[in-house]
């Protein structure tokens, strides 16, 4: 019995979300476990090391299952494309150690939520970036990131359906970066200055909704409805209904997981 681990990425635009589910076909692991199954010859059984939501896309997102095919490694990613959608693609494969676990060996994990800023919506990009219109003041938003980093009880931005426990995690760095890579999509006719900014979050772990709460009430600071000084209350609080609204999924991203060497 092999056990193979993949690096995949995907637009999760389509599918509701990676986690298989009993009402509906149509997930990121159902769609790998049912193509996949056909260059192995037997039915498979996936763990991701993230349940990525409806909508939330993946460039680094990893999963492993057991199997005993004899497909050599190096060849599944090429063969994974004749039976896989176009959305989904297995970007690495090799044979793990045989008590690999996805996600109990996971060390951290980093997320990457973008926002354009534009007077114009772009219909290229809702799929991919939360919109706004109004000039953000991104200076004050990376000064409110840096009182999230560290460990800290963050109930203030679990989502109500958490199943955790234990609301503690520990953010390990959360920075913005401008992304200039976007000037190059403009729209004809369309005048003014399009702004990406990329807000990344390194994380031991995670609570259901945590970034995307997390980004709702960035967004207060950076339009200026809250102060910094109110991010720190609001985490101090431990109280969800005191944090921003849910950011959409659309702008969400697991850029990759940390395992040891």
């Amino acid at each position: 019995m092999r056990i193979i681990k993949l690096i995949v990425a995907y637009d999760g635009t389509n599918y509701h979300g990676f986690q298989r589910q009993k009402n509906t076909p149509n997930t990121i692991q159902q769609k790998l476990e049912d193509g996949l199954a056909k260059i192995f010859g037997h039915k498979l059984s996936m763990s991701g090391a993230g349940r990525t939501d409806t909508g939330v896309h993946a460039q680094g997102q990893v999963v492993h299952f057991q199997t005993t095919g004899t497909i050599p490694a190096h060849c599944i990613a090429a063969a994974s494309r004749s039976v896989l959608p176009e959305d989904i693609v297995v970007l690495q494969a090799e044979d793990a150690n045989e008590w690999f676990h996805a996600r109990k060996w996971a060390l951290s994990k980093i997320y990457l939520y973008r926002i354009y800023q534009s007077k114009n919506i772009n219909p290229f990009w809702r799929h991919y970036a939360w919109h706004t219109s109004k000039q953000l003041d991104v200076e004050a938003m990376q000064q409110a990131l840096s009182i999230i980093v560290g460990t800290h009880d963050f109930s203030s931005f679990k989502a109500a359906g958490s199943t955790a426990r234990d609301p503690v995690r520990t953010i390990l760095s959360a920075n913005c970066v401008r992304d200039d890579l976007t000037a190059q999509m403009p729209l004809p006719g369309v005048s003014g200055a399009v702004v990406c900014y990329d807000f990344t979050f390194h994380g031991t772990g995670f609570l259901y909704h945590m970034v995307r709460n997390l980004m709702g009430t960035l967004m207060n600071v950076g339009k200026h409805k809250i102060t910094v000084s109110d991010m720190a209350a609001i985490l101090a609080a431990k109280d969800r209904s005191k944090a921003g609204k849910t950011a959409p999924a659309q702008g969400l991203y697991l850029l990759s997981v940390k395992y040891p060497e």
